[in-house]
């Protein structure tokens, strides 16, 4: 596997990180002004609910169809497809003057996004292979600080540059400073199966019990973190406290994930291989929401805490595809199957959260069946611990094919 020099490690670390951050501030930054794109747009409510749940659907969809382009163009090239799609997508979307155009758009954009996540894990296998957790916590932190800034910044600059339109679009400068060191590393690329050897179709890596876990783990924690930042704050309104307490509460629940996820590479030398990190992140997880359960509206700060720190889940989950694979070939195609029906189940959370709302008048039904997502995230991040290959739990037969 070619390694990158030192001299250009840094410029690497630094375009991975750039990377990450941009694939989550078009959903970060949409959600703060969706009632003025839907009041100018003559957008209606069920159409906007649809708006929220595209991210989920184009992060399924067209994350299982990174694995091709990646295969074709390469790491580097697709990277830069990726920021491409991203900055043509946000800034057509805030010239779009009717609602069919503002989706289709939106949707170009999160396809681009949607190929962002599968490609980060085998960049940092590719080019880190001895830094996997640091730079995956890197990334990891990057992704959650650009859906914060995203929700963040958008409101003020909408107000200082003169509407929504301006708020959303100029987030397409951030995709093109991040574009600019991938066009530099484009004639150096990296395949993802640079031989035949080294390729894993998808089909024959689905025959792995450890894809399945990935996928079943990526799944769990992904739609106990939608239904969180979908519900969270109005279950809490709910109880009695005011939207601008339970707004706090989200933020507080996001900011707590920031430093946990810098601090996990430290935490996983110190652990090893022992299931400790995936219990404790369940265990976290449960008992912030039986403390949303019984008491919401004593003590939230514990309960948003324990959430955010149960959210560390995620970048682990990240981390252990590069760590429970050998090849960068591997370790693509072990992210598109984790990635791409993990979010396919991801989007059980905030609907079935919702669903069950309506269907029992209360939010307890909804409470218990997260605290279950919480026992999944135990068992599979207990098996995916293990310290396993996914290349070794495959047929030599059908490897060597």
């Amino acid at each position: 596997m070619p390694r990158t020099p030192t001299s250009g490690r840094l410029l690497v670390a630094a375009a991975i990180v750039l990377l990450a951050l941009n694939l989550r501030v078009a959903i970060g930054s949409l959600g703060v002004v969706l009632s003025a794109v839907r009041a100018d747009l003559g957008m209606s409510t069920a159409v906007g609910g649809i708006v929220t749940t595209i991210p989920v659907v184009c992060f399924a969809v067209f994350g299982v169809g990174a694995h091709g382009v990646v295969k074709r163009l390469g790491l580097h090239r697709t990277a830069a497809l990726v920021l491409t799609m991203l900055a043509i997508g946000l800034v057509l979307r805030a010239l779009a003057d009717s609602t069919a155009l503002f989706l289709a758009c939106t949707t170009f954009a999160l396809a681009g996004a949607a190929m962002g996540n599968i490609i980060l894990p085998p960049l940092v296998k590719a080019h880190f292979p001895d830094r996997i957790a640091l730079m995956s916590a890197l990334y990891g932190a990057a992704l959650m600080a650009g859906a914060t800034l995203g929700s963040i910044a958008t409101v003020p600059l909408s107000d200082v540059f003169g509407g929504w339109r301006q708020g959303l679009g100029l987030w397409a400068a951030l995709c093109f400073v991040a574009l600019l060191p991938w066009l530099a590393f484009l004639r150096s690329d990296v395949k993802s199966d640079p031989s035949e050897g080294h390729r894993l179709p998808l089909g024959q890596v689905s025959r792995s019990p450890l894809t399945w876990a990935m996928a079943l783990l990526f799944g769990a924690q992904s739609a106990g973190a939608y239904a969180q930042f979908g519900w969270f704050p109005e279950i809490l309104t709910d109880a009695g406290l005011s939207d601008a307490h339970a707004g706090a509460m989200l933020g507080l629940l996001s900011g707590v994930g920031i430093p946990l996820t810098l601090g996990l590479p430290w935490l996983m030398r110190i652990i090893g291989d022992r299931p400790t990190l995936p219990l404790t992140f369940a265990v976290l997880t449960a008992g912030g929401w039986l403390g949303v359960l019984l008491a919401p509206t004593t003590a939230t700060w514990l309960w948003a805490v324990l959430l955010g720190l149960g959210g560390g889940s995620f970048t682990w989950t990240l981390t252990m595809i590069g760590k429970r694979t050998r090849t960068t070939a591997g370790t693509t195609t072990l992210s598109v199957f984790t990635q791409g029906p993990g979010y396919l189940i991801a989007g059980i959370g905030p609907l079935g959260a919702g669903i069950l709302h309506d269907v029992t008048g209360t939010w307890t039904t909804s409470i218990i069946g997260l605290i279950g997502l919480a026992g999944v995230i135990a068992v599979a991040g207990s098996f995916v611990a293990r310290p396993v290959m996914l290349e070794d739990t495959l047929k030599p037969s059908s490897r060597d094919r």
